[in-house]
């Protein structure tokens, strides 16, 4: 059973990592203007994961930051994967090693969860190890592969790559919504309350980090006390 988690994985991983190649690809010639070398870039990015953190970590090595205000720049803006960790660990078996646990919260991304938290009854931790390891693999490889590439590509190509996450992130929510109608009334939900968010008096200001933030907080609550999931039958699927 873990041989067959590990190469399912993999197979779901694929398609991530090759959305993530082409994002970390922009962010890697960004990375160049920041001064950073390949090597560097590929281990940040290994260890970084996030679209918007990285971005604002090159950013602020740009302009000389200090450490504490680009650890505190990361801990706000990649505050939602605390979140998801907390819904991941409901996915995850009873009697499951801790080890496993903490292992499993730290190779959450946005499509890494996405995946995981679909499986029914509960996700292996071999098969989120298999699809975190093959997209972060090629996450710091396409940043360092940005990296060498520099400046060489027209800006417009580099917007076109990008937008390939987008579609892939929702290749990954649309199928549970279509099989259950409350997930679907969630993303709906999220779409408009996002949209509105971002135009809205005072909550406009806040950072894209934060709203995500409050808006899963709240549609997630409203969710769970509006259509509770009986535990016995989502452990029996």
């Amino acid at each position: 059973m873990r041989r067959s988690e590990i190469i399912l994985g993999l197979r779901d991983g694929i398609p991530i990592a090759l959305g993530y190649f082409a994002v970390a690809f922009s962010l890697g010639i960004i990375a160049k203007q920041a001064g950073l070398s390949a090597v560097v870039g590929f281990v940040s990015s290994f260890f970084t994961r996030a679209s918007a953190g990285e971005y604002g970590v090159y950013t602020l090595v740009a302009v000389q930051a200090v450490y504490v205000e680009i650890v505190a720049m990361c801990l706000v803006v990649n505050l939602r994967y605390m979140l998801m960790s907390a819904a991941l660990s409901q996915k995850i078996a009873p009697g499951t090693w801790w080890g496993h646990r903490v292992l499993m919260a730290s190779c959450v991304t946005d499509e890494i969860f996405g995946i995981s938290i679909a499986r029914t009854p509960y996700c292996p931790p071999a098969y989120t190890y298999s699809a975190a390891l093959i997209s972060t693999l090629f996450w710091a490889s396409g940043c360092a592969a940005g990296i060498v590439a520099g400046g060489m590509l027209p800006t417009n190509i580099v917007a076109a790559l990008s937008v390939a996450l987008y579609g892939m992130f929702l290749a990954i929510i649309m199928p549970p919504a279509r099989q259950d109608r409350n997930v679907l009334y969630a993303v709906v939900a999220s779409m408009a309350l996002s949209g509105a968010c971002a135009v809205a008096p005072v909550v406009s200001g806040w950072s894209s980090g934060t709203r995500t933030i409050v808006l899963t907080v709240v549609i997630s609550a409203a969710a769970a006390w509006l259509k509770p999931i009986n535990a016995k039958e989502e452990a029996h699927g």
